[in-house]
């Protein structure tokens, strides 16, 4: 059986999502749009063999709307024939993006674009204003609760404590803060503005001054009682006891700017155009949990299954570290070696561009899994109201 394959995949350092960071002067269409221009620069390819765009985007209004990424694939000079659509599975939305535009181009036997942009300093999180953010009785009656707090739930329910989230989150940023000293990082791609001058060349999110000394004086983003949120909690789960609240800034995902871009393709247009592919997407699933992030252990689960593979067959894994107690529930649950997993930092350290976490993943773990010659690699992401995707990936050596 062929599989969708990936051509090529780079991504934008990561701006800190503040006036001051780096990418801030930069709208999102601008600045997936000079990124996608980027890519059709890198690789030979013909712009009208490919026939649709798949980009991902959490918070759709204002800069951000109008199906974003039809409007910056026109700036970054793709055909006006291709195809585009804008989604949002909340965190997952880039790696499914990817997914979609894999299934696609697998379908229509065609090459495809897939992706993601978040400006998350000039169009802030919550900015559309949905309904089940600020109608708290809404957000009760659907179980859609603030991601810090479902996040204290699972380090209650497991027994994650404050030390060990504070632990994960100070080695997170020194393993960012090494990367980003010493490692090549082939797909990563310098953004210049407008004028050419050049904003940004390294992830600027990175703090070399975190430790889990420091991390342990932050104060958490919930005290106790959570504004009546641990009573609505305890009443569901009463065996709980009493809700600990471990999370706070310092070990949670840094908002960022960036943006990533994907091209992919079925196994025979790619021949035809003569493209040399880096990867091979071998299974591809989604999950849901109610409540909790917790939902990329099942899609994980599902999609390692697709693949006729375990845990231990894997050799690189790239998960968004949202939450510190998400991620270690998730490497708790699926037995996952610390040593081959989110080697080089993740969003705690790296920052959380929302729409495009995903599929800058990706390209973090194809530069990986090329510079060390691995074969198998896990890319999973969970996001708001318990959605997660996740990916297996083959490396195809070259």
């Amino acid at each position: 059986m062929d599989h969708p394959v990936i051509i090529e995949a780079l991504r934008t350092p990561r701006g800190a999502a503040k006036p001051s960071g780096a990418l801030h002067r930069l709208p999102a269409a601008q600045l997936l749009g000079s990124h996608l221009r980027t890519l059709k620069e890198q690789v030979d390819v013909d712009p009208d063999q490919v026939i649709d765009a798949v980009f991902g985007c959490v918070t759709q209004t204002g800069e951000q709307g109008g199906n974003v990424g039809k409007v910056a694939s026109l700036l970054g000079g793709w055909s006006a024939r291709m195809s585009a659509v804008t989604i949002n599975r909340y965190c997952a939305s880039g790696l499914s993006a990817v997914h979609w535009a894999a299934l696609q181009a697998q379908q229509m036997d065609a090459l495809t674009l897939g992706g993601g942009v978040e400006t998350m300093s000039r169009v802030p999180m919550f900015g559309d204003e949905a309904p089940h953010y600020s109608d708290k009785a809404l957000a009760h009656s659907v179980g859609f609760m603030p991601p810090p707090w479902t996040s204290d739930l699972v380090a209650t329910r497991h027994g994650i404590t404050r030390e060990a989230c504070d632990r994960y989150a100070a080695l997170s940023q020194q393993r960012a803060v090494a990367a980003g000293r010493n490692l090549p990082m082939p797909s990563l791609c310098p953004v210049h503005g407008a004028d050419g001058g050049l904003l940004l060349a390294r992830d600027e999110t990175p703090r070399e001054s975190s430790t889990a000394e420091r991390l342990a004086t932050l104060k958490p983003v919930y005290e106790a009682g959570a504004g009546g949120l641990d009573a609505w909690g305890l009443a569901r789960e009463p065996g709980l006891g009493q809700i600990q609240h471990v999370h706070t800034a310092g070990n949670a995902p840094c908002m960022a700017d960036g943006a990533a871009a994907v091209l992919l393709g079925s196994a025979s247009a790619a021949a035809r155009a003569g493209l040399r592919p880096r990867a091979r997407i071998l299974a591809m699933a989604d999950a849901c949990v109610a409540l909790t992030q917790t939902g990329a252990v099942d899609a994980t689960r599902r999609a390692l299954a697709q693949a006729g593979l375990g845990t231990r067959d894997i050799d690189l894994w790239e998960v968004r570290d949202s939450f510190a107690a998400i991620t270690l529930h998730y490497m708790q649950a699926l037995d996952v070696p610390l040593e081959r997993f989110n080697v080089n930092g993740s969003a705690i350290a790296l920052g959380h561009p929302m729409g495009a976490t995903g599929a800058m993943l990706v390209s973090c773990l194809l530069d990986e899994m090329d510079r060390c010659d691995l074969r198998y690699g896990v890319v999973a992401i969970a996001g708001a109201a318990g959605v997660a995707t996740a990916s297996v990936i083959e490396r195809i050596p070259h």
